[in-house]
């Protein structure tokens, strides 16, 4: 089959590879239907994941057909139409028991999909603990519509959770990227008295403004200024940092007002510094991750009652066979790219 690889830091590479089989009584082998590129995947090209394996095959959003089961596999079958979640969990040890799955104590556990073991951006994948790890689509469900159920989704619903958004609240979402996107979408579920979106992009402002025209948008350099004239109490009262830049997680705390909630959904690239001392008498509550991506069968439940629909974000799709050309394409955020679906079975 083939299955797009990593190499080494600063090299993928189409690859042709054995079809994987079944390793133990819970796996299941599915044929990816539909992949995503996702700014992970980007992090291990650039050699920022020290965990990534050199020679896996990457990614981890992916939707597809279930082909096989272990005999251990209760909640799928094969033929069952599935979406995948970017993390394996076994759902029994403490960390599962407590629905901190991104923590799950299993070998696998985490974040292994196109990271520690292979992903989906081929034409088959073995996903580990598959009663966890997949989820039936229903039929009024597009492959497209739940692409991004079990990664950039779950992030979003996940991030508004942790939030404790209520109804009198400002939100302040930093960043209007893929996962920024999604976080908006499921912050609207929570009906917050205002959401006010921050992004340097022209574009996706523009795309922002055009999909969902009772958020307000704004600039980093007119932020601050911005939040603190739009909102009730000096700042906003939750902060979703979705970024992931240096100049944007201190935008998140200065933007917030005294005793908010800073959630920071990004994944850096660089530490990040708590300047304690300026911060002093703020009170703020951080709360980070990764994801606990636990919710995907309430998601789909949302998008088959027409609550949440992310297929907009879908800018550019390919075939497998050019996914070096969509790469290039994502790296260079160009020609508008928000998300790229990676159709993978030909």
């Amino acid at each position: 089959m083939k299955a797009y690889t990593y190499v080494e830091p600063g090299r993928f590479e189409l690859r042709d590879k054995p079809k994987p089989g079944l390793h133990n009584p819970y796996d299941a082998l599915v044929r990816v239907t539909l992949g995503s590129i996702c700014t992970s995947d980007l992090h291990i090209k650039n050699g920022s994941i020290p965990r990534a394996v050199p020679g896996i095959t990457v990614g981890h959003e992916m939707v597809g057909i279930v082909e096989a089961t272990g005999e251990k596999v209760k909640n799928v079958s094969p033929r069952d139409r599935v979406a995948v979640n970017v993390e394996t969990f076994c759902g029994s040890c403490f960390f599962c028991q407590h629905g901190f799955v991104n923590n799950c104590s299993d070998p696998d556990g985490g974040w292994a999909l196109g990271c520690r073991i292979d992903g989906g951006q081929a034409e088959y994948v073995r996903v580990p603990h598959a009663d966890q790890g997949l989820t039936r689509i229903p039929e009024t469900v597009s492959d497209e519509q739940a692409l991004f159920v079990g990664d950039i989704l779950a992030t979003g619903f996940w991030a508004a959770r942790i939030s404790e958004i209520g109804p009198e609240d400002t939100v302040l979402i930093i960043g209007a990227g893929p996962t920024g996107i999604c976080s908006l979408l499921c912050v609207r579920l929570k009906h917050p008295k205002r959401i006010i979106v921050c992004e340097a992009s022209e574009t996706r402002r523009r795309f922002v403004e055009e999909h969902y025209p009772d958020v307000e948008v704004c600039t980093p350099s007119a932020c601050r200024d911005f939040v603190r004239q739009h909102s009730d109490h000096g700042g906003a009262d939750r902060v979703l940092e979705v970024a992931g830049g240096d100049e944007t997680f201190r935008m998140a705390w200065e933007c917030a007002r005294p005793n908010a909630i800073v959630t920071v959904v990004a994944l850096y690239d660089q530490p990040q510094i708590l300047p304690l001392p300026e911060m002093y008498g703020k009170n703020l509550t951080f709360k980070t991750g990764g994801v606990d991506g636990c919710d995907c069968a309430e998601i789909l439940r949302l998008i088959e009652e027409g609550k949440i629909d992310t297929t907009p974000l879908i800018s550019h799709r390919y075939p497998l066979s050019r996914i070096d050309e969509a790469y290039h394409l994502f790296e260079q955020r160009a020609d508008g790219v928000i998300k790229i679906a990676i159709s993978c079975s030909e």
